[in-house]
């Protein structure tokens, strides 16, 4: 059954330049990295999407060891294409990235060309796609020569399979790097997807600065810290969270009663506002407009309708980010 979307869903959603290039992406993105592979309820997974398209998130982010099992994310979501989705195809941003452990043996992870142009075709296979909109570099390998690596993103976006090319995780000197091969070979880079949020800001310390000189998008992962940016462990751990599943990243050892200080205090400002503190730590890593987007997880319609409502309130006077950084250092 053909699923029929808002159609005021693009009133509700603020979208920004993604660098220097002419594509906007959504404020908030949908990140497919938990939740939504074989383990997980299909049916699930389609109202989250439906519901985040709905309220004007046209891009979802995925790459090929999505699951678990590593690829089912990307096989999930081209059913729902196939199946209720796929009139909407030419609105939306689908991104797959190749970089980390995907098959046995020396071709199955890290950076050459070998490796990320067999992954893009696998990824195409399981979604059913002939191309998708960004395909990254997933990380940095130290051992791969960065023209291969690159390389082989040009390759991929001359073929046709990709519109875009980007790269996650990379540190800034080699960021640089592959903004100046991506120039030569005339196919800039897009966008850069690193990890942030108020007790991640490692990015600060020199990527955001490249990012904004050389005029790349900017997505960010774990904005929340893995959930951690909520009230959800205030009270213990939920049995349905992410430290709760064995296929989670995050660990108990990360709930820390030095952290749930921090995050009691940060859950007071947050109300102050007017705003859970999922929605302030949203707007916190929006604040600077070189961040394009904010990816969020999620595991309900709920949590996704949390997120978005964000946007209502994305203003942080001076006083209230040095109050945030004082938090921070407690």
């Amino acid at each position: 059954m053909e699923y029929i979307s808002n159609p005021k869903r693009y009133d509700m959603m603020t979208y920004r330049k993604c660098g220097k290039s002419g594509l906007k992406l959504p404020t908030i993105s949908l990140g497919l990295w938990h939740n939504f592979g074989y383990i997980d309820r299909l049916e699930t997974a389609k109202k989250m999407i439906f519901r985040a398209f709905d309220l004007g998130i046209t891009h979802f982010d995925l790459a090929n060891n999505y699951g678990p099992p590593p690829g089912s994310a990307e096989s999930n979501i081209g059913k729902l294409l196939k199946e209720h989705f796929g009139s909407y195809r030419d609105e939306l941003i689908i991104s797959t990235k190749a970089g980390y452990w995907m098959w046995p043996g020396p071709y199955g992870e890290w950076g050459s060309r070998k490796y990320h142009l067999a992954s893009l075709d696998q990824s195409l296979r399981r979604m059913g796609l002939e191309y998708v909109d960004i395909f990254y570099s997933h990380r940095y390998d130290p051992d791969t020569p960065l023209e291969e690596t690159m390389g082989a993103l040009d390759t991929a976006v001359r073929s046709g399979k990709t519109l875009y090319a980007g790269i996650s995780s990379y540190p800034p000197d080699k960021t640089q790097e592959a903004v100046i091969i991506m120039e030569e070979m005339g196919t800039p880079l897009l966008i850069h997807q690193p990890k942030y949020s108020m007790f991640v800001r490692s990015i600060e310390e020199g990527l955001i600065d490249v990012l904004r000189e050389e005029g790349l998008g900017c997505i960010v992962f774990s904005p929340l810290a893995q959930g951690l940016l909520s009230d959800k462990y205030l009270e213990g751990i939920p049995e349905n969270s992410r430290i709760a599943k064995e296929t989670g990243f995050l660990q108990k050892s990360d709930v820390t009663q030095e952290k749930l200080n921090q995050i009691r205090q940060l859950d007071a400002m947050a109300k102050d506002r007017g705003q859970s503190l999922v929605q302030m730590a949203l707007a916190w890593v929006l604040r600077d407009p070189v961040v394009t987007s904010a990816l969020v997880g999620a595991s309900s319609v709920e949590q996704i309708e949390e997120n978005v409502n964000a946007l209502a309130n994305l203003e942080f006077s001076d006083q209230e980010l040095q109050k945030i950084d004082n938090i921070l250092k407690s």
